[in-house]
């Protein structure tokens, strides 16, 4: 069974870079751009690009198209699934998209799914590293109307239909619904491929589509800014202020009654 798959991606400041390259503009509610801080794949979303490839692997067949929304920067994210393995990428790109939320990006991501036309299973990660909504996949199977499972640690097809061990607090269950479905991908799959020297040259050459927002039937009242959904009431960065207290003692079983003490004075124990 072939199967067409969709993999949707983000690309993100580096998240490993330190704290302090990182500013809001708390007046304006908004991210000031990190200057230095290079652009990454959503962690999670590569691992869902790892999900799609394994399953095609299982087939033996079918078709893998990354989908990113973000400046002409975001091709990267998509050239980066293209040298894991994934056949087509498709780039929206267009200044009315700039500043939306999770709703305005799951109806740009559903309208070109929708313009891709042939899908049979939609992949998102769990979540993308620099806001931490996790909204964006389950919305986007809303507007299609098809059915949406979260945070996946395996996805396998047969018959027409998935099965999604889907990750639980204290372990996990096992779901299936029939295709198409949106699912998202969380951390417990695994580790992503990393693209040999071969693939990221072969993934240099191929051609990228851009779509903006008229090509997906949207004008800019839909989308970005002017339709917003969220009502963000502040955006800070939390101050972190640490105190270090050295209990000390005659013998270790003094210095571990008073750490008991201690403890419970400040309702620990």
């Amino acid at each position: 069974m072939a199967l067409n798959m969709i993999v949707c991606v983000k690309q993100v400041p580096d998240p490993e870079a330190p704290a302090s390259a990182f500013k809001v503009d708390e007046a304006a509610k908004r991210v000031i751009p990190a200057g230095g801080v290079a652009q990454v794949v959503s962690q999670f979303d590569g691992i869902a690009v790892e999900a799609a490839l394994r399953i095609k692997d299982a087939l033996g067949d079918g078709k893998i198209t990354i989908i990113s929304m973000g400046p002409a920067s975001a091709r990267d994210a998509i050239k980066h699934g293209l040298a894991m393995g994934a056949d087509e990428g498709v780039l929206l790109c267009d200044d009315a998209f700039e500043n939306g939320d999770s709703y305005t990006t799951a109806l740009a991501l559903a309208k070109a799914i929708e313009k891709i036309g042939e899908y049979d299973l939609v992949l998102f990660g769990r979540q993308a590293t620099d806001w931490d909504a996790g909204t964006t996949g389950s919305g986007v199977a809303e507007m299609l109307g098809i059915p949406s499972v979260t945070l996946a640690k395996s996805v396998t097809v047969k018959d027409g239909k998935i099965a999604v061990e889907r990750v639980l607090l204290e372990g996990y269950d096992t779901i299936e619904a029939p295709l198409p479905a949106a699912v998202t991908i969380s951390n417990e799959l695994g580790e992503p491929r990393y693209p040999k020297l071969q693939q990221i040259m072969q993934a240099a050459r191929k051609q990228v589509t851009t779509w903006t927002a008229a090509d997906l039937g949207l004008d800019a009242s839909q989308v970005g800014r002017q339709a917003v959904r969220l009502n963000l009431e502040r955006l800070f960065q939390p101050v972190s202020e640490v105190e270090c207290e050295v209990i000390e003692g005659e013998t270790p079983e003094e210095t571990a009654q008073k750490l008991a003490q201690r403890l419970r004075e400040e309702k620990i124990l």
